[in-house]
């Protein structure tokens, strides 16, 4: 009976063993086995090579393919950037090299995956824990979900080094403070009892990223790594790890959206599509000759054109006098407040309908709290008038007609979507708050409408955020929003986690229901050439205060501090190269 017992539960954990849902590799036609790369098996600087990997995920006895016989290889102390449209499967490959997809509804069909010649999808659990973080590390697309809610920034660096590098307590501080300026994070030793939501989202991302690089590993998956980042910090992070990787002779598989920093950071390029490779070749080549045709539309996308003219007499939507948002740094056993971090500190500014104000600044400059403060999302101090009305003093339940007017896209879409809600429901949650549309068969229609609007099939309505890509869900975010036909939307960098070609399409969709619904936007991003092809007037922020604002031209053409100077020249920079 217990000889049963242990068979029976043998069979069902292998069952629902990633490592046992694959099949061995095809036979070639003279009865050979087929080998990875034959010669990069051979090479003994090869560290990683994915061979014919599929990745398939189940849903109601259907198993849809994401990724589709995806073979690659990645050498010692080499950069292979693989880049495509969300949803093309970048992430759920990386994802697969540490088996870190959920199982058992995710399987791979065909494939395996070596790390310095030794299968990945076949070994011991005990041999992947000790790959995961220590050899192989990786770098998250969206730091506030997997960075723990309850840990300090202290706790989740230091569990890294105490699991991998059995440090003392003492050295694993000054190792974290070494992390930590490492990767530009201000006020470090201030912030390492800090929680991941009291940081910025270009916080979160260097906290990431310090963890990553914590254990000095073989290799690097950056997945998006400097998304959530303003072009200054972004430069600084590429040349931090294009430092660490030649000192350390790291491999590094990066996974972006942006081309430009491929450009500069990558040796070879590998291009996906609807989960297929359709394209490899060195970065230079690349570049100068792409063969295939998604590689060239890819290339040709760019941000481009510029605001819609408003109408002359176009009324004031929001204004806001001296906005202040300062957090108190509390110590002691009484936790008296001793100083504050003065997260906006004195801010002004005025916007119209039709009108588009861009606010740029690097990562912990106030961006994102200034517009939380101006939807009362966050308590401050000041004058706020919308559509002249003050709210700064309107209750709760006095303030909730107006949010129908007044609307807010995050930084990230994962952790701002219930994930227990279809997205149909989350699209018409708001229309049923508000009464918007007469029946459930006239708000089904609005959804509809909504999601072809923002590019989406509206056949999706009936999945959940967590089918799909990172830029798919900023669009769902995107048509949360826009369903209810706001007169003021706050965009915290939606365009950030989207690829050029649909960023492109994003920024054409905001311009048309701006000029159909004459909607006053406040854009808040890190990415110049976004903000300039739909600002009119531009606010740069650093350290919670305003050093300069203007037209959006003469920002551009004529900057007067030199901190815009610096963030212009950076930005021309990354797209010069």
């Amino acid at each position: 009976m217990l000889s049963l017992l242990i068979f029976v539960g043998e069979a069902v954990r292998d069952a629902f063993d990633p490592r046992k849902n694959t099949t061995k590799l095809p036979s070639l036609p003279n009865g050979e086995q087929a080998h990875l790369h034959q010669d990069s098996l051979i090479n003994n600087d090869n560290l990683l090579a994915v061979h014919d990997l599929s990745v398939a995920f189940h849903q109601s006895g259907v198993a849809h393919l994401a990724v589709k016989g995806v073979s690659f290889h990645l050498n010692k102390g080499e950069t292979l950037a693989i880049v495509g449209e969300s949803g093309s499967g970048k992430s759920v490959t990386a994802l697969s090299i540490l088996q870190l997809l959920p199982y058992p509804l995710a399987s791979h069909p065909t494939g395996n995956i070596y790390f310095r010649q030794q299968a990945l999808l076949g070994a011991s659990p005990a041999m992947i824990r000790n790959i995961r973080g220590n050899r192989i590390s990786i770098i998250f697309q969206e730091p506030m979900t997997s960075l723990n809610p309850l840990h300090t920034i202290r706790q989740q660096i230091g569990e890294v080094l105490f699991l991998h590098k059995k440090m003392s307590v003492a050295q694993a501080h000054t190792r974290i403070l070494e992390l930590l300026a490492l990767v530009g994070l201000p006020d470090a030793e201030k912030r390492l009892n800090a929680y991941p939501h009291q940081l910025s989202g270009g916080q979160r991302q260097r906290v990431m990223i310090a963890m990553a690089l914590a254990n000095e590993p073989d290799i690097l998956i950056a997945d998006e790594p400097t998304t959530a980042l303003d072009v200054t910090i972004q430069a600084q992070i590429l040349q931090l790890l294009k430092q660490l990787q030649q000192n350390l002779q790291m491999a590094m598989l990066f996974i972006t959206h942006d081309l430009s920093i491929v450009r500069k950071f990558a040796d070879r390029v590998c291009v996906m599509q609807q989960g297929e490779l359709v394209e490899a070749a060195e970065t230079e080549n690349f570049f100068a000759n792409p063969q295939h045709p998604y590689s060239q539309r890819l290339l040709n996308a760019k941000p481009s054109g510029k605001a819609i003219a408003m109408l002359p007499n176009a009324p004031e939507i929001l204004s806001a006098e001296q906005i202040k948002v300062w957090f108190p740094l509390k110590q002691g056993i009484l936790q008296r407040t001793t100083d504050y971090i003065k997260a906006v500190d004195g801010v002004s500014l005025r916007v119209k309908a039709g009108q588009t104000l861009g606010i740029v600044g690097e990562s912990g400059s106030g961006k994102t709290t200034l517009g939380l403060a101006l939807l009362r999302l966050e308590k401050s101090q000041g004058i706020i008038r919308f559509q002249n009305n003050e709210i700064q003093g309107l209750s709760t339940a006095e303030l909730r007609p107006l949010r129908c007017a007044m609307q807010i896209v995050f930084q990230d879409p994962f952790s701002s979507l219930s994930p227990r809600l279809s997205i149909g429901q989350i699209i018409g949650e708001g229309l049923e708050v508000h009464q918007i549309g007469g029946n459930v068969a006239e708000r089904e229609q609005l959804i509809i409408k909504v999601l072809q609007e923002v590019g989406l099939d509206p056949d999706t309505r009936h999945r959940y955020p967590h089918e799909f890509s990172g830029g798919q869900r900023q669009r769902v975010a995107i048509a949360r929003a826009m369903v209810l036909k706001p007169k003021l939307v706050i965009l915290d960098e939606p365009t950030s986690a989207l690829d050029r070609s649909v960023q492109a399409q994003i920024i054409d969709l905001l311009r048309d229901l701006q000029a159909r619904y004459q909607l006053a936007y406040i854009f808040i991003s890190h990415d110049l050439a976004v903000i300039r092809a739909l600002s009119d007037e531009i606010m740069v922020m650093k350290a919670g205060q305003v050093v300069e604002q203007g037209a959006t031209n003469t920002i551009f053409t004529h900057p007067q501090q030199p901190y815009t100077k610096a963030l212009i020249a950076a930005a021309f920079d990354l797209e010069a190269v």
